[in-house]
């Protein structure tokens, strides 16, 4: 994982861990690491090795997603559950006088991941990418499918009116931080509740499964050795969180900024329709009204979109990547409605 210099003044943060577990300020190096659009993740070099910190972005909330205190709560139900490719929480910082913020401190997981190129010092060819596409589905399908009564995870969310609840809400999160007038947005809010699907599913999902949250192996860059960012994990309908993937998975053909979250447009990998293919031929889940949770996905992606777009006009947010949001607006809210009326993904 790369990393660049570190903004954050951590003086109150290593002053307690100099105290509390007697580490020597100067062997103890927090450095943030680079990539992502949403809480803030840290490398933490200390006297006893490495770990992985994660906060809140600054400025304004703009969802529960950020939480460190429910995303430490879903790595503990995981590691409970057996599910190998979570890190291990290590501790929960909820005094705010550390940071201005909880932070959360986890285990540390080596590998690269793939953003909008390929890591220097690797190569990627067809069959990588193949056998990636399968494992990254593989990985999934796994999660869909772990047990939530005994393992506890059934705590961490309702399936019950799952789908109805998501819609409603990222159309209420995208009006909010409306900036520009977009109005295919409005069309396809419009067409989601309007075409609700009449049966729902169970299962434990990530809600934000794509590329640049795998950490891949360092000896094999096919195998995953982790999946990042579970500050929106719950327990919903499996078809909203594969939605929501095929959204990111971008085509060859799509619009580029639409490929600015992954490498899934490359020789090698699955396309989208493969892709459903392969997931509904390893799940008992119906999956003849892909096209409503595939639309649903594309409108998420737009609504997160907007939402850091927002952050970034009123100054929360300096990062120039971030102004370009705008156009993922634009480009996933006119994919929605092509698929609309074409019926297809």
């Amino acid at each position: 994982m790369a990393t660049v210099d570190n903004p954050l003044d951590f003086k109150k943060l290593k002053e307690f861990w100099k105290k509390s577990l007697n580490w020597d300020e100067d062997q103890t190096r927090i450095t943030q690491v680079s990539g992502g659009f949403s809480n803030l993740t840290f490398l933490v070099e200390s006297p006893i090795g490495k770990f992985a910190m994660r906060r809140a972005p600054f400025g304004e909330k703009i969802s529960k997603a950020h939480d460190m205190v429910r995303e430490s709560q879903v790595l503990e139900a995981l590691y409970k559950a057996g599910y190998k490719k979570a890190p291990k929480p290590v501790v929960i910082y909820e005094d705010e006088e550390l940071s201005g913020t909880p932070l959360l401190i986890m285990e540390w997981v080596e590998g690269y991941v793939l953003r909008n190129r390929v890591p220097k010092g690797i190569q990627l060819n067809s069959e990588d990418f193949r056998k990636l596409s399968e494992n990254t589905l593989d990985s999934l399908l796994e999660l869909h499918q772990l047990e939530l009564e005994v393992s506890g995870l059934h705590r961490l969310g309702k399936a019950e009116g799952y789908v109805k609840r998501q819609v409603d809400g990222w159309i209420d999160r995208y009006l909010r931080a409306k900036t520009d007038s977009i109005p295919e947005m409005i069309q396809v809010a419009n067409w989601l509740q309007s075409n609700l699907p009449s049966t729902e599913n169970s299962g434990f999902i990530h809600n934000d499964y794509k590329y640049d949250n795998l950490v891949l192996n360092l000896q094999n860059v096919s195998e995953i050795n982790a999946v990042l960012d579970w500050e929106m994990a719950t327990v919903g309908d499996p078809l909203m969180d594969l939605g929501t993937s095929l959204a990111y998975w971008a085509e060859s053909n799509d619009p580029d900024i639409l490929k600015m979250f992954g490498l899934t447009y490359l020789p090698g990998n699955l396309n989208r329709a493969e892709v459903i293919d392969y997931y509904a031929q390893r799940s008992p889940l119906d999956l003849s009204n892909m096209l409503f949770y595939y639309v649903f996905g594309l409108f998420k992606v737009a609504g997160i979109a907007q939402q850091i777009y927002k952050r970034y006009t009123q100054g929360f947010a300096k990062d120039k990547r971030f102004g370009e949001l705008i156009h993922v607006v634009n480009a996933a809210g006119q994919k929605a409605l092509e698929s609309i009326k074409s019926e297809k993904i």
